[in-house]
């Protein structure tokens, strides 16, 4: 009875915040406190019952439906579940928190907090999949719930940005599908997440080039909404949303869902021993690459501050998708040590920017001269993220990179190490963007007259998630070594 309750826990996990925001719509609270406290309760329980599960990791599946022998709704939790599902469970109740202050003032408040609470529950629903068919109806799902909030302002604009986001999720999840057919074909009739994959390459025949084809077409169809060049160019426009919408698309939900799937087809469904050293492995990475350094270019050139954080995510993440391409147990360790740590850094840094447009309505970077002086928290905080973001020593961004960096030297890949150019480079180009940022807002070159226009730092509502991000950056950063072993040991399957 007790591991069946175990089991269970991971069905009500997915439920709570479902209904909960669902909830949102039907209760109409005298006070926006009422809405709030609702919310986070919500946000904070499901918080709290992730982290039970945990720690109380259930052995077995959990199969919610049924629509054939071989095609089911079901859940598991591994070492990889555990870690996507515990990022999500510590930043989505700080991004609550901070979404509060910033749409204080905004229309239509509750549909706007029914899908961020029920796009918690969806990206749990990723994280628990117990086989690729479950995983990809919540991928498809994510595209659902996220397209209310990538158009909430209603503007045209938003609108435009919302239906670039809309067919290029639903291409990309086509050429997904693709992969989820030939994998129950030839993955003896399941398609669960075995870590080395279900395919058994003597058994194969004369297909083994139609499946790396396959793989190399699903690997592009996750990556679009992992960012992956050249189907990223939707991640730039979604910044008109919301920054707490934002910030999630960048930092947690969309694009590490993206990633997710990634690392699941590739380790546990191909399995990395078929697909290392063959040439669909050289067009991925390859890919890769290019994203790294094209992300960063890009970052470099825009003057539009959220558009600049953009370009970063596609860059950044792509470090993830890098560890992906080795296709060993150290580039899977890397790949996660990457996915926490850089949803951490890029979503304080996001929060960041929300904070500055909250407060001055300003938007572009050169009109942020001297705002570091009215707003030194935030500033300084952001300055912070963005040494992380670099590699700095001292800090997580240094962390997984140099997991990373070291899983390609190892690898023995001759492209690996035109990737480990590509980190090196792409750091450098970061320092250059991210720090052009905090340096106008601290050293303006003139006087700034802000005339009449109180210019601050925000209340506790947004400053707290920002002060907890910036905890978590310089503690993994100098005690990264037990969460780094535990990394390793789910990519070695001893988790």
């Amino acid at each position: 009875m007790a591991v069946k309750m175990k089991e269970i826990f991971l069905l009500i996990i997915i439920l709570l915040p479902f209904f909960g925001g669902a909830c949102i719509c039907v209760i109409k609270p005298k006070r926006q406190a009422y809405l709030e406290i609702f919310v986070e309760t919500i946000v904070l329980l499901t918080s709290f019952l992730v982290f039970y599960s945990i720690t109380h990791r259930p052995e077995s599946s959990l199969v919610v439906f049924e629509f054939a022998a071989n095609l089911t709704i079901a859940f598991h939790m591994d070492g990889l579940s555990a870690t996507f599902a515990g990022l999500i469970a510590v930043l989505w109740p700080l991004a609550t928190l901070y979404a509060f202050e910033y749409m204080r003032n905004a229309e239509r408040k509750r549909s706007f907090f029914l899908f961020y609470t029920v796009t918690y529950a969806v990206t749990l629903g990723i994280a628990f999949a117990a086989n690729l068919v479950t995983l990809y109806f919540f991928y498809e799902m994510l595209t659902l719930v996220t397209l209310p909030l990538v158009f909430y302002t209603m503007t045209r604009e938003a609108v435009l940005a919302s239906r670039k986001y809309l067919y290029y999720s639903l291409g990309g999840a086509a050429f997904a599908f693709i992969g989820l057919i030939f994998i129950l074909s030839y993955g003896h009739g399941t398609t669960e997440f075995v870590l080395g994959g279900v395919l058994q390459p003597e058994n194969l025949g004369g297909v083994r080039n139609t499946l790396l084809f396959v793989y190399v077409l699903s690997f592009f169809g996750f990556g679009v909404k992992a960012a992956l060049f050249p189907f990223s160019s939707w991640l730039p426009r979604a910044g008109v949303a919301p920054t707490p919408v934002t910030a999630l698309l960048h930092a947690v939900a969309v694009v590490k869902s993206g990633a997710f799937a990634i690392l699941r087809i590739t380790y546990y469904n191909f399995g990395a021993d078929f697909l290392r050293g063959t040439w669909a492995q050289d067009i991925v990475m390859t890919a890769v690459i290019i994203t790294i350094l094209y992300g960063c270019s890009m970052a470099l050139k825009e003057r539009h501050l959220k558009r600049r954080l953009a370009y970063s995510t596609i860059s950044n993440l792509s470090y993830l998708l890098f560890g992906a391409a080795l296709m060993t147990p150290l580039g899977l360790a890397g790949a996660l040590s990457h996915m926490v740590f850089h949803g951490i850094m890029k979503i304080c840094a996001f929060f960041c920017a929300g904070a500055v447009i909250k407060q001055t309505e300003k938007e572009f970077i050169y009109e942020l001269d001297g705002l570091g002086r009215k707003m030194p928290k935030v500033f300084g905080i952001l300055g912070i993220a963005s040494f992380s973001l670099m590699g700095v020593p001292g800090l997580c961004g240094f962390i997984s990179k140099w997991n990373l960096a070291k899983a390609a030297v190892l690898s023995d890949n001759p492209i690996a190490y035109i990737g480990i150019g590509a980190l090196l480079l792409s750091g450098l180009l970061t320092g250059i963007y991210m720090m052009a940022i905090v340096i106008r807002g601290l050293f303006p070159l003139a006087e700034v007259n802000y005339g009449k226009q109180q210019v601050q730092d925000p209340n506790w509502y947004m400053i707290l998630p920002l002060i907890v991000l910036t905890v978590f950056i310089v503690y993994f950063g100098l005690f990264s070594k037990p969460i780094v072993l535990l990394f390793e040991n789910i990519a070695k399957g001893r988790w």
